[in-house]
């Protein structure tokens, strides 16, 4: 029985950099032959960062993908790696754009995967399954593919596939099946979620039953506007034991010798649907390459690490990416902005953070106490702006009062940080939780105010809980607690008016994100609701607020997705209907 060694780089492309991208995917399949790797896989569209979203309906931008595909397949050969399959996922276009209207009139590419070797490519595999749920838009963009692709390598039948072409019943898998393949390679853009973990690897087990061989689930990692990809890559025997995983939330190369059945193709074609491509006999030093020593398992993280580090990644990358030189924000002493700033160190260090105590006639002298205690814990720079001076003249001159008044202040304090933000080239941190922006508790151009929000999909009870993971994370590593115990335990509040607590308006937290849980994540009615024991009058009421403030959410920041449900692309409703 052959020994298949499979090279699985899961790296953090950036959208649209094919120079950069390219020569990661040259530089990782050089290092991984220098290691007598006999196969090197990348990641679903590691070529360009995905989702490309409209970029997949743009001539141009495809022909610059194949080009720039056709360039790695050239230096890779020029350098001395040509020898061994390199699969690399791509959008494959343009198709004739007339022949498809009857799929649909903007698809002019497949997502795929090129099998490059010898300077070339060889073969492609086009997705068949194109998702058209949650985030994902694929079926208006891409067109699906219909055939199977099998690589014959050293002896070996690997059967290629794309993420959602595995989660579905039947389709490419079952003609896998039928052609008894030595493994299956599956490449992924697979984003994160709450307990998506614990969902992949039982899936995959079961597929790996199915064709009666290993399976390699290979996913990108990195953030990518709301989305964050968060790797955990691992290999299954055909059995269902894991036999490697990668971390979660870094790059990190896979390297794992897998023991797998002889070749059925035999390099031939095999059948109708089933096109089979000839890639050689793998490493040319094989025979003699010592064994590598059993795959890595990276450790399994807890469920508020893993929530975490997706906040971290996901703001970092924005930061990066997008060429951020630094980050700022309001810091009121409250949980919500401490948890933000917490994450922002986090992600690009305390040199890069900027907070700004904003007080007004109704900030309590604990908010500012917490918010200093809060920049000395994370070693970030603080500066005040007191808001009254400014708040006075105008609500004065308007005659503002109650809730007009109240949204000044905050409107106040928008206009400072994105003056700061203007005169200095900071992003503005919005600090806003699901919680809050789920019921519109925000002043639109006021706090809502900011170009990322990093807890936008973490509901309030949530923070509070990463909070305090956050501060035991730092004292089992003997350092400092980052977030202030009173920040944590004192009663939310948005000091606008003497004495005010969130309570005033909102129902307790977590009688609250429990009804908003059923109604946002799991469409339950009212009646369902009611049915779970909470009173009526405020089942209707929150549902009401939810309804109400769709408005508001359309021009909010956007911030990493963490949930099943999250808003914006995940959630889909009219701001205007009859209630």
């Amino acid at each position: 029985m052959p020994i298949l060694r499979l090279a699985l780089a899961q790296t953090n492309p950036r959208l649209g950099d094919f120079s950069r991208n390219s020569s990661q995917i040259v530089n990782t399949t050089i290092e991984a032959y220098a290691q007598g790797a006999d196969l090197v896989a990348f990641g679903e569209m590691s070529l360009t960062g995905y989702p490309i979203e409209d970029l997949a309906t743009r001539p141009e931008f495809l022909r610059q993908c194949r080009t720039t595909l056709e360039n790695i397949a050239h230096e890779l050969a020029a350098r001395g790696a040509g020898q061994i399959p390199v699969i690399v996922g791509f959008p494959h276009g343009p198709l004739d754009n007339h022949a498809l209207n009857a799929f649909s009139p903007t698809a002019i590419a497949h997502n795929s995967a090129a099998v490059l070797q010898d300077g070339r490519v060889i073969g492609i595999y086009n997705k068949h399954h194109l998702p058209n749920y949650s985030v994902f838009d694929e079926y208006r963009i891409f067109h699906p593919g219909t055939d199977a692709l099998v690589i014959h390598v050293a002896g070996a039948d690997v059967a290629l596939a794309i993420c959602e072409d595995i989660w579905r019943e039947g389709g490419p898998v079952a003609a896998i099946a039928e052609v008894k393949p030595s493994a299956l390679l599956v490449i992924n853009g697979s984003p994160f979620e709450r307990e998506k973990d614990a969902v992949r690897l039982p899936l995959v087990q079961r597929r790996a039953e199915q064709v009666n061989a290993p399976v390699a689930y290979l996913n990108l990692v990195g953030g990518q506007d709301d989305l964050v990809f968060d790797g955990g890559s691992f290999v299954v025997s055909a059995a269902g034991k894991l036999l490697a995983r990668a971390h979660q939330f870094a790059e990190h190369t896979i390297l794992v010798d897998m023991t797998v059945s002889d070749s059925h193709s035999h390099g031939r074609q095999s059948g109708p649907g089933v096109v089979v491509v000839e890639a050689g006999n793998g490493h040319p030093d094989r025979a003699t390459r010592p064994a590598l020593s059993p795959g890595d398992l990276a450790p399994q993280l807890s469920i508020n690490e893993q929530i975490w580090d997706a906040l971290v990644l996901g703001m970092r990358d924005y930061v990066e990416k997008n060429g951020f030189k630094s980050v700022i924000l309001g810091l009121s002493g409250g949980i919500d902005s401490a948890v933000c700033a917490a994450l922002a160190v986090d992600a690009i260090g305390p040199e890069r953070v900027f907070g700004v105590s904003m007080p007004s006639n109704y900030s309590s002298d604990h908010s500012r106490t917490d918010a200093d205690d809060l920049a000395e814990r994370l070693g970030i720079d603080i500066r005040t702006e007191a808001i009254a001076p400014l708040v006075e003249p105008i609500e004065t001159q308007l005659n503002l009062v109650d809730v007009a008044a109240e949204n000044l202040q905050a409107r106040i304090r928008g206009i400072i940080l994105m003056g700061l933000s203007n005169a200095e080239g900071h992003l503005v941190l919005t600090t806003g939780n699901k919680t809050e922006i789920a019921v519109g508790y925000s002043t639109i151009y006021g706090d809502s105010v900011g170009g990322f929000a990093p807890i936008r999909d973490v509901p309030k009870t949530l923070v509070w809980e990463l909070a305090r993971w956050r501060n035991e994370h730092a004292r089992r590593q003997g350092l400092t607690a980052p977030i202030p115990e009173n920040s944590i335990t004192k009663p939310p509040s948005a000091e606008l008016r003497p004495g005010q607590v969130d309570q005033d308006t909102l129902p307790e937290y977590d009688d609250l994100d429990q009804m908003l849980d059923a109604y946002i994540t799991h469409r339950r009615s009212a009646e369902e609701i009611v049915a779970l024991g909470f009173d009526r009058a405020t089942v209707e009421r929150v549902i009401s607020l939810v309804d109400r403030s769709e408005w508001k959410r359309r021009q909010g920041a956007i911030g990493p997705k963490i949930s099943e449900m999250a808003f914006g692309r995940d959630r889909r409703l009219p701001v205007t209907f009859t209630r």
